[in-house]
């Protein structure tokens, strides 16, 4: 009767801390959406993040990333662990020939202006508020449009290998409306970056923000909340591009995710 007791005691235990469901495939790239019982902590990699109170959380995996998720769930005195193993990608090898030198090294005079520029990107992308948007479902930013770049790839300009694409590049032209993926605070609104050149950050919660980049016109302030599907902008090609896109970006804090893994 007593191991009975104890069994029932240990499935009860299990059962109470197992309840942890996972929203996206666990590979190099993407975006992971939790859930959890109210209350609970979780930790990732010995990171503890936030949950809401509903017990919903998010987090991320980066490009390259090669080891297991660790994942620790503790509520009420009782911890569980979660590994997941990271699933590798295979990346597209993108080659452009014949762009201007200045679209493949910027020249010394403009570094102190780029240092300043990743500052301000790095900073709201650094925000952490209790905002739960990310749980819900984000949407296309234009509703027309080719698929010129994804993430992962990396760039050889001019015979030179660059960093990779950490975004999606949407083809359409100049001066298409642009909407809010999901709703957010603005973060981050500058009209001539160097590279980016007109620029919004959003915030969704928890570290999730994302990026639009090369804007013509940006219709959106520092502080300003908007709506799942508001015009925020128009489609350009300031900054350092090549032609009329519009370059999203994904991350959880400074980690750069594929933006493909919160629209599919």
């Amino acid at each position: 009767m007593r191991i009975f007791f104890v069994f029932t005691i240990f499935i009860f235990q299990f059962h109470y801390l197992s309840a942890v469901e996972f929203l996206g495939k666990f590979e190099q790239g993407s975006f992971i959406l939790g859930k959890t019982k109210p209350n609970a902590k979780v930790i990732i990699d010995n990171k503890k993040i936030l949950v809401s109170k509903d017990g919903y959380f998010a987090f991320g995996l980066d490009r390259d990333r090669k080891n297991n998720v660790i994942i620790k769930v503790q509520r009420d005195g009782k911890s569980k662990t979660i590994e997941k193993e990271v699933l590798k990608r295979k990346y597209k090898i993108q080659r452009i020939d014949g762009l201007p030198p200045k679209h493949v090294t910027p020249p010394p005079e403009v570094y102190a202006r780029i240092k300043k520029d990743n500052i301000l990107i790095g900073k709201a992308r650094s925000v952490e508020t209790s905002y739960d948007f990310f749980k819900d479902k984000f949407i296309y930013p234009i509703d027309k449009y080719i698929i010129t770049g994804v993430y992962g790839s990396q760039r050889i300009l001019n015979g030179k290998p660059r960093s990779p694409h950490y975004g999606i590049d949407f083809h359409a032209p100049e001066g298409t409306p642009v909407k809010a993926m999901m709703d957010g605070e603005v973060t981050l609104s500058e009209t001539d970056m160097y590279f980016t050149g007109g620029t919004i950050i959003f915030d969704h919660g928890h570290g999730i923000s994302t990026l639009y980049m090369h804007m013509k016109d940006i219709y959106v302030e520092v502080g300003q909340k908007v709506k799942k599907g508001q015009i925020v902008g128009t489609l350009g090609q300031s900054g350092r591009a090549t032609g009329p896109h519009l370059d999203i970006r994904l991350n959880w804090f400074n980690v750069k995710l594929d933006p493909a893994s919160i629209l599919n």
